[in-house]
């Protein structure tokens, strides 16, 4: 049995590498990432099976996705084979070529924010002078006219999150959602990652494909390795015994219903939303003020 007959979205990780080390990176990415063993050509392959396979839309991530070189011919192709596009980037910083490709190829953009404070930011990012590059870059964004969307992780006790919510939105940023840390990569404090602490929604009609080639359900859950893209098909893996496998544990423990309600905000298609995780224990962004102690503003379902 199939992880699932359609798969209309995929994150493409393609790479480790990050010039921020925040303390809750699920990726545990950083200054010292790699871009893995996955090539160019890999990923140009990678576009197309999944455009032969009826992909809606793709997300390039990382580590931070605009430090990889080949970001703008991998855009370029996604857009070709009819694909829809968006980076989630810290926005620290982004060579002039990618806004070039961001603007003239309909790309969406993506990034997370932590205080309105640059002190607090920047301790969260351990970048020095991350919070003044990332404002000016979203600020470029939105000049620009290249669709914006940010989320506020609360990471911090009394972390200033409804007045970093507030300042995207005086930017002119129209999406604007929370998030809480979650027990993944650094974030876990050496902890095992469970499936318990998953949303649910993973592999139901989405996957994501790492710097390796590694196949997960989604970013989060990188401990369900579902095959190698560089061993086989997009479609084989997709289609194998051992995904269908991953998605049945998925299943066991959180139920079928799960996948009907709201997706988490990792999705550029859906409004940012609370994920369904054991802490929170729903996926109604109605509510996700009262537990993330900051507006979601411009929420969809």
């Amino acid at each position: 049995m199939a992880a699932s007959t359609l798969l209309t979205f995929a994150w493409l990780e393609v790479t480790g590498l990050c010039q921020e080390s925040c303390s809750h990176c699920y990726a545990d990415s950083g200054p010292t990432g790699t871009h893995g063993t996955m090539s160019r050509e890999d990923w140009l392959n990678v576009i197309d099976q999944l455009a032969d396979m009826g992909t809606l839309d793709v997300q390039f991530i990382g580590g931070e996705p605009t430090l990889y070189p080949h970001l703008s011919a991998l855009i370029r192709h996604a857009r070709e084979r009819g694909l829809g596009v968006e980076v989630f980037s810290n926005m620290a910083h982004i060579r002039e070529e990618l806004w070039d490709t961001f603007r003239d190829h309909k790309v969406k953009l993506a990034t997370s924010y932590y205080s309105d404070d640059p002190g607090e930011h920047d301790r969260v990012t351990r970048l020095r002078g991350s919070h003044k590059k990332t404002r000016a870059n979203i600020e470029r964004a939105v000049t620009l006219g290249i669709p914006m969307r940010g989320g506020v992780v609360a990471v911090r006790e009394g972390q200033r999150v409804r007045e970093a919510t507030r300042d995207l939105v005086s930017l002119g940023v129209p999406e604007v959602g929370g998030d809480r840390m979650r027990a993944f990569g650094r974030a876990s404090a050496g902890a095992a990652p469970t499936i318990g602490d998953l949303c649910g929604h993973c592999a139901h009609e989405k996957c994501a494909i790492g710097p390796t080639g590694d196949m997960w359900p989604c970013v989060l859950g990188r401990f369900l390795t579902m095959g190698n893209v560089r061993n086989s098909s997009v479609a084989d893996v997709w289609n194998g015994e051992r995904a269908a496998r991953v998605t049945a544990d998925i299943g066991a423990v959180h139920g079928d219903g799960v996948q009907s309600c709201t997706p988490p905000q990792f999705l550029p298609m859906c409004g940012p939303c609370t994920p369904c995780v054991p802490s929170v224990g729903h996926c109604d962004p109605e509510e996700a003020p009262t537990l993330l102690g900051a507006p979601t503003i411009g929420a969809s379902t």
